[in-house]
C-alpha cells in the first residue's frame, strides 16, 4: 500500500491546524483500516484546543468517529456483538483501546481505565500508524479497540456522536441509579444532556429538568422529554436552586447529573438535592477545574457523589440500541446541526468554542 491520507493536524492549544499527508501501510494481523465519513467536535477536543488539558503534539484530534472498513487483518475477530466484521462494513469503535490484562481491566472490569489506555484524538501523528484520530481521512484501528456494525438506516448525525457523547451518558445514568418515578436535573444541555434528558426519560424518571444558558438549547430539551428547562443565564443561583426544589417535591430532586463543564455549579447542585440524593459530575474533563464546596453539606445530607470518565465497552453497544430503537421519535439527527470539510476545522473549532453551533461535523 503506497497511498498518503490527508489529516488535519493539532500543533498546539490557539493555532491553526496543519494540514499534512501521512503515509499509508497494510494493517497488521489485528488492525484494521477504516476511510472516516463523519467525525464531531466533541467539547474536550475544544479543551485540548484551547489548552485546557494537555494533548500531545504534533496530534490528530477527534474521537467520535464513523467510517467504513477499507482494509481488515486477518486475526480481526467479530464485533462486540459477534457479529463477523467484513471490509467495506460501516462502523464505530470505542474511543479507547485497553490491554485487557491489567489489574483494572481483568478484576475490577474497568477497561476504561486500563493502566494502558489509549485515545484516539490524544496519540501524537509523528509515530506510526500516525492515523489514530477522527480529523483525518482515514484511522487506524488497534487491537483492545471495541467494534459495532452500524444499522444502514442509522444517519451519519446519529451515529457518529455515539462513541463518546451517547456512551458516556448511558455510563451517567446508570451511575445515577436513574429509576422509576425518580426525579432528575441535568446541569448542560449539550449534546451529553440532552442525551441524558433522554435516557433519564427512558429508564423511567417522573420529572427531568434541563439547565443551561443558552437559550435556544432550552426548546431542544423539551423535545428530548424535558418537563421543565430553565435559562439559568437570566437568573442567580438562589434563584435556580428554590425553581428546582419547587419543581420537584417535597424536598428537591433525587439525582443531579453535571454535563456542563462549569465547576462552579457544583455547589448550586448540592443545594438543589434531597437528603440521600445522588449527584454525578461527569462534564469537567480538564485538570485544575477548583471549586470551593461545603464537605459538610455532602456529610449531612447523605450526598453520593460521583464522577464518571469514560465508559465501558458495553455501554457503546446500549447507546447504539437506544438511538436505534427511538431515532424515529426524538431528533437525534438534529443535534449534529453543522458540516464542515477537513480543511475548514479551523472555523468549525471556532465556532462550536462560540457554542454558534451545538455539534459540528467534520466530513472529509
Amino acid at each position: 500500500m503506497s497511498r498518503t491520507a490527508r489529516a488535519a493536524v493539532f500543533v498546539g492549544p490557539n493555532r491553526p491546524f496543519a494540514m499534512q499527508e501521512y503515509p499509508l501501510r497494510a494493517v497488521e494481523a489485528d488492525e484494521a483500516l477504516v476511510r472516516v465519513t463523519m467525525s464531531t467536535i466533541c467539547r474536550s477536543d475544544i479543551h485540548s484546543w484551547e489548552g485546557k488539558r494537555h494533548n500531545p503534539t504534533p496530534g490528530i484530534l477527534g474521537h467520535e468517529i464513523i467510517g467504513t472498513i477499507e482494509q481488515l487483518g486477518r486475526a480481526v475477530g467479530p464485533d462486540m456483538r459477534g457479529e463477523t466484521l467484513r471490509e467495506g462494513d460501516r462502523v464505530t469503535w470505542t474511543e479507547f483501546f485497553f490491554c485487557g490484562a491489567c489489574y483494572y481491566c481483568r478484576i475490577l472490569d474497568m477497561p476504561q481505565k486500563c493502566v494502558r489506555l489509549r485515545k484516539y484524538g490524544h496519540d501524537p501523528s509523528d509515530e506510526s500508524p500516525h492515523l489514530l484520530g477522527g480529523f483525518a481521512e482515514y484511522c487506524y484501528l488497534l487491537l483492545g479497540t471495541g467494534v459495532v456494525r452500524l444499522p444502514a438506516e442509522l444517519a451519519d448525525e446519529e451515529a457518529t456522536p455515539l462513541n463518546c457523547g451517547v456512551a458516556t451518558m448511558v455510563s451517567v445514568t446508570e451511575q445515577a441509579e436513574v429509576g422509576i418515578g425518580d426525579t432528575v436535573v441535568v446541569q448542560g444541555l449539550g449534546l451529553l444532556g440532552l442525551y441524558g434528558v433522554a435516557l433519564a426519560r427512558a429508564r423511567g424518571a417522573r420529572t427531568v429538568i434541563g439547565l443551561d444558558t443558552i437559550a435556544s438549547r432550552l426548546g431542544l430539551a423539551r423535545r428530548f422529554g424535558a418537563d421543565l428547562a430553565l435559562d439559568v443565564g437570566a437568573m442567580d443561583t438562589a434563584a435556580v436552586v428554590a425553581a428546582v426544589r419547587e419543581a420537584c417535591p417535597p424536598d428537591g430532586p433525587d439525582i443531579v447529573i453535571e454535563v456542563c463543564g462549569v465547576p462552579a455549579v457544583l455547589p448550586a447542585g448540592l443545594a438543589m438535592l434531597r437528603k440521600g440524593g445522588r449527584y454525578v459530575v461527569a462534564g469537567i474533563v480538564f485538570p485544575q477545574a477548583d471549586v470551593t464546596l461545603d464537605a459538610n453539606t455532602i456529610l449531612s445530607k447523605w450526598i453520593t457523589l460521583r464522577g464518571n470518565h469514560n465508559y465501558h465497552p458495553r455501554h457503546l453497544v446500549q447507546a447504539l440500541d437506544f438511538v436505534a430503537r427511538n431515532r424515529t421519535t426524538l431528533p437525534f439527527k438534529d443535534i449534529v446541526d453543522s458540516r464542515f470539510a477537513l480543511a475548514d476545522l479551523d472555523t468549525a473549532f471556532a465556532r462550536a468554542a462560540d457554542r454558534q453551533v451545538l455539534r459540528a461535523a467534520i466530513v472529509p
